[in-house]
């Protein structure tokens, strides 16, 4: 994980911890206050909001506990890894597209941040520039060239 994605997934345990697990115990005792448990949608829904509040900080915990932290910046070679930016030749297109490998917590496609366990990543990784590299996707069979591997 970078970084910059465990500062995301800290923020968010925080979120949940100090705001939405409160408010869930709010919205439970409001809606008990409303009468008979056992018809009341309200209390229910209440009581299924606080479990997935309560499991998503279970979850974050887990993986803030567990994760290796690696900043990109102190990364160098021309090989692929974990937290490089790699620009890409489609050679069927010609277009170009850039990603940087991130960890499965932080991949946003449309950030240009893939999961190091991605086919298209795992195709690439170890790879360098000038390499034509053929990757099976879920879209089909794709030839890519590899332009350019920079780190931080």
């Amino acid at each position: 994980m970078t970084p910059p994605g465990q500062k995301q997934l800290r923020d968010e345990l925080e979120k949940l911890r100090e705001v939405d697990a409160p408010q869930a115990v709010k919205d439970i005792a409001t809606a008990r206050d409303h009468g008979d448990l056992s018809e009341n949608a309200e209390y229910h829904a209440a009581k299924e909001r606080q479990g997935m509040v309560h499991a998503r900080m279970k979850y974050l915990e887990d993986v803030l506990s567990r994760a290796e932290v690696i900043d990109p910046a102190t990364l160098s070679g021309d090989r692929i890894q974990f937290g490089a930016k790699v620009c890409l030749l489609k050679l069927d297109t010609d277009d170009e597209v850039t990603y940087r490998i991130v960890g499965p917590e932080e991949s946003d496609l449309e950030a240009g941040q893939i999961s190091v366990a991605s086919p298209l990543a795992r195709g690439i990784l170890g790879h360098q520039v000038g390499d034509e590299v053929t990757i099976k996707l879920p879209s089909g069979t794709r030839v890519y060239e590899i332009q350019e591997v920079t780190f931080g």
